[in-house]
């Protein structure tokens, strides 16, 4: 019996942080080595340039994620990494959901109103019908279940609405993915702990790549409160609260079990040795990446086993489309590249 596909990614934009960390790629692993699953780890890059970007950096950011995924514990044997415009079945799919996507249903989509705010120069069709493109990437593959934030639920569902869609229009071939909700630690910028650590506010963010003097001045510089109690109450005192939780996800203890470590200690020493126990967990990712990016030749042999594996799966499930569709009398399977 065949393992339940699992399907899932991230956008080429730029270095990652620790939140990223923690909310998609440590998951990723995890999920991955359970057993459970047949996982597809895919780099969106499509999806990353609805927002401005630099063409001759795009494909070395794109590399630089790969490099991200293996360095973590990705594995190109247990798990398929590919390029979704290496696909072109991501955009053809696309185009033929457009067809039967409502544009009410787009319009209602939260994500497009927040990025128009922070995009006002740029806010282009790509950005609107971003949910359609992800609706393509998750139903090409017959994929199970997505792992998702409780922010990403809402595209997901669209997902699910249009397979509904589909299937009671032509005939029924598309799975309805579920979401898998794991437990996600919302981490803070440093510099300001009511705002969620993000790439536009990078004094703010503990980055993979950091180097350990960087790493220690960031914390050093963390905001915090004027009582120096190391105690976790994530209203009243937000900025020691956030510290904690990363304390937390690198270390493995709970929060109780900081609380006590730290009773008798000020700000100061909490954040010494947090910064120490940051620099040491980040040590054997960077350690891998960086071994990794001296032969970019070996990541681009890892892109193209995960090209061919899922080209394969693409290329049968839009045969099926085309099919159903009445586009074509009987599927044709495509010369293999």
């Amino acid at each position: 019996m065949s393992k339940p596909i699992l399907f899932s990614g991230m956008q080429p934009t730029g270095k990652l942080h620790i939140g990223n960390y923690f909310g998609a790629l440590k998951n990723f692993v995890d999920l991955q080595n359970s057993g459970r699953y047949q996982c597809y780890f895919f780099v969106a890059d499509l999806h990353s340039i609805t927002a401005e970007f630099v063409p001759n950096q795009k494909y070395r950011q794109t590399l630089d994620v790969v490099a991200d995924y293996l360095a973590a514990g990705i594995s190109p044997e247990k798990s398929v990494i590919f390029v979704q415009s290496q696909i072109p079945e991501h955009g053809e799919l696309t185009w033929m959901l457009n067809c039967i996507t409502p544009f009410g249903e787009l319009r209602r989509m939260t994500q497009f109103k927040d990025k128009s705010l922070t995009q006002k120069e740029n806010i282009n069709i790509g950005l609107f019908d971003y949910p359609v493109l992800m609706a393509a990437d998750v139903l090409l593959y017959d994929t199970d279940v997505v792992p998702v934030g409780e922010d990403q639920l809402q595209h997901l569902e669209l997902t699910r609405t249009i397979a509904r869609k589909f299937n009671a229009q032509f005939k029924k071939i598309m799975k309805e993915p579920e979401p898998l909700l794991t437990e996600v630690p919302r981490l803070m910028s440093l510099s300001d702990p009511l705002r969620k650590m993000s790439k536009s506010m990078p004094e703010g963010c503990l980055f993979l790549d950091d180097e350990p003097e960087v790493i220690r001045e960031k914390i050093k510089r963390a905001v915090t409160d004027s009582d120096a109690k190391v105690t976790y109450n994530p209203t009243k005192k937000p900025g020691i609260a956030n510290l904690i939780r990363i304390y937390r996800g690198f270390a493995g203890l709970s929060i109780k079990e900081i609380e006590r470590k730290y009773a008798d200690a000020n700000y100061g020493i909490f954040k010494r040795e947090l910064a120490e126990v940051v620099v040491e967990g980040l040590r054997p990712f960077q350690v891998r990446k960086k071994l990794l990016l001296r032969k970019p030749s070996e990541i681009d042999r890892v892109i193209e086993k995960g090209r061919k594996k899922a080209q394969k799966k693409a290329t049968e499930k839009m045969d099926q489309v085309k099919l159903v569709m009445g586009l074509t009398k009987k599927a044709t399977p495509k010369k293999m590249a």
